[in-house]
């Protein structure tokens, strides 16, 4: 009794020390708390984005924040050493007169001018406003994670390597072969991919922009995941006049697309069942997108170096609560199932197949669109 005694008494204090060593700083207002002083600055920088910049809603500039994270982050090749390009370090943005001469990085020229000026208003680095922007973006869209801050990245010193950024016509070996020199396998590839269901596009179609992925583009769920498969939803040649589109075939009365790569990895033998294990499973996709990101967001840095200042992303939206389902109009027979595992049983929409009109000039929030 007395050893035992003795042993919770340990615990105990072990417990308190371990407490009263984590001591919070008070930041200048009073507002916030948090576990380091450099990260005040981003506590202030998140209320302007979400009051100034993304009006609190899962918009198309968050969207385009978001991915803006991957293509900044992505220009790094362990095969090719810093020259080619140091990862998560701004330098899409502090250089992107050079980058933005990769047609890869077609619309993300609206993400960096809506950004760049906040590198004036606040003592932070291009590197770290572009992934604390993107985790804050994604936090406006109900279902997505509380993704990782880790503050500290050094601005870029040179221009990332041209041809860096996958296409979305490009073969898939390609593609996993680019992201492997990246640091990424074909799953942590799928699992960045969720991004996908918030995602739309304003270059891929000509003469149409904020066109969606899926039939909920306001909705961090795993629509997409499903949707991708279905019969009918692979991407067409592109029309004439269209040489850089990545055309719809079904749902294109609703107003989306897919893109060839979505397809191509959806069915490819090495992430199919990663892919499909994602279908109606909110928490394993979340989980997935959070690590991901995590792993994205310090590609090219030490994150042992970095500060966590996780505190400052505002706490996301939560899940809307409805399981995946076939859009109305589709069900079942139009599974085109590339992994031998058993396929979620899921319901389907009742009624007319559901419309998403087109949103002029990329202005895209929850008012003027249907989520």
């Amino acid at each position: 009794m007395v050893f035992k005694l003795s042993v919770a008494l340990l615990a105990l204090a072990a417990t308190s020390v371990s407490a009263a060593a984590v001591k919070r700083v008070s930041c200048p207002g009073g507002k916030h708390t948090t576990t380091n002083e450099a990260c005040c600055v981003f506590f202030d920088l998140a209320e302007e984005l979400q009051n100034n910049k993304f009006d609190n809603e899962c918009s198309e500039d968050a969207h385009e924040a978001l991915r803006l994270t991957f293509h900044d982050a992505i220009g790094f090749s362990k095969s090719g050493g810093p020259s080619k390009g140091t990862g998560a370090d701004g330098s899409i943005m502090i250089f992107n007169d050079t980058e933005l001469q990769d047609p890869a990085n077609n619309g993300v020229d609206g993400a960096i001018d809506n950004l760049k000026p906040l590198l004036q208003q606040f003592k932070v680095t291009a590197g770290d406003l572009i992934q604390f922007a993107g985790a804050v973006a994604v936090s406006n869209c109900p279902g997505a994670p509380r993704l990782q801050f880790l503050a500290g990245r050094p601005n870029a010193t040179h221009p990332a390597a041209l041809g860096l950024v996958p296409k979305p016509e490009d073969n898939v070996n390609k593609i996993f072969a680019r992201m492997a020199d990246a640091g990424f396998s074909p799953t942590d590839l799928v699992n960045l991919l969720a991004s996908h269901t918030v995602a739309r596009s304003d270059t891929l179609i000509l003469n149409r922009e904020a066109v969606p992925f899926d039939s909920t583009p306001f909705t961090f769920d795993s629509q997409v995941f499903l949707e991708v498969l279905l019969k009918g939803n692979e991407t067409l040649p592109p029309a004439a006049g269209e040489a850089d589109a990545q055309v719809p075939n079904a749902l294109a009365a609703q107003g989306e697309m897919r893109l060839q790569s979505d397809f191509a990895i959806a069915h490819d033998t090495q992430t199919a069942c990663a892919w499909q294990e994602m279908i109606n499973n909110q928490q394993l996709m979340m989980n997935n997108f959070k690590n991901a990101m995590a792993k994205l967001a310090v590609t090219g840095h030490d994150a042992s170096k970095l500060i966590d200042c996780s505190d400052a992303v505002p706490i996301p939206k939560p899940p809307v609560g409805k399981a995946t389902t076939f859009p109305a109009g589709t069900g079942p027979k139009l599974v085109q199932q590339s992994c031998p595992k058993p396929f979620p049983v899921l319901k389907t929409d009742p009624g007319a197949p559901t419309t998403i009109p087109e949103c002029i000039n990329g202005d895209t929030n929850i008012d003027d669109c249907p989520s």
